[in-house]
């Protein structure tokens, strides 16, 4: 979903009383980091730099930005955006970027992209995205833990059978 498509007040850094409300009792509540891991983000579609929720949610909210790959994984067209999916063992991988948030940034950017992407918490029925933390590969090949947000399971069940990928995994070359 593109920010134009969302409700006011989505992606604006707070947490709406019904996206509150929805979280299960005992699930990690959207923006909240287990055991206090700050991770960088992996982004791969309108997130990138030069799209259009990168100046929305990211300008100014960053202290690098570099080109990373995450791999054994595959990207799909979306309507106007990308879905990330996993698949272990594929030899596939999806071109993005990593991005470290500013310090003092990381809670409130963490709220806002849960909230971008759909994220009600682990396993929450309402997800679109599940927010992951999965390896990138830096251009060198170093690996770097990074949060990533990969469709939910129906939807990434539903990509595979009847999904279009987007060859090359890079949703800047589709």
């Amino acid at each position: 979903m593109t920010s134009a498509d969302r409700p006011e007040g989505h992606g604006e850094g707070t947490i709406p009383q019904g996206l509150r409300e929805r979280t299960p009792p005992g699930a990690v509540p959207p923006g909240a980091v287990p055991s206090g891991e700050e991770l960088p983000f992996f982004v791969y579609g309108t997130l990138r730099p030069g799209e259009v929720n990168h100046d929305l949610f990211l300008r100014g909210r960053t202290a690098a930005e570099e080109p990373a790959r995450l791999p054994d994984a595959a990207l799909y067209q979306g309507p106007g955006y990308p879905y990330a999916v996993d698949r272990p063992g594929s030899g596939s991988a999806i071109a993005g970027e990593l991005i470290t948030p500013a310090p003092g940034a990381y809670g409130e950017l963490l709220v806002a992209l849960d909230l971008l992407e759909e994220y009600a918490g682990p396993g929450h029925p309402a997800n679109i995205y599940d927010r992951t933390a999965r390896e990138a590969l830096r251009p060198d090949g170093t690996p770097v833990r990074a949060w990533v947000y990969l469709a939910a399971p129906p939807l990434a069940h539903h990509l595979a059978r009847s999904g279009t990928p987007i060859p090359g995994g890079d949703w800047l070359r589709r």
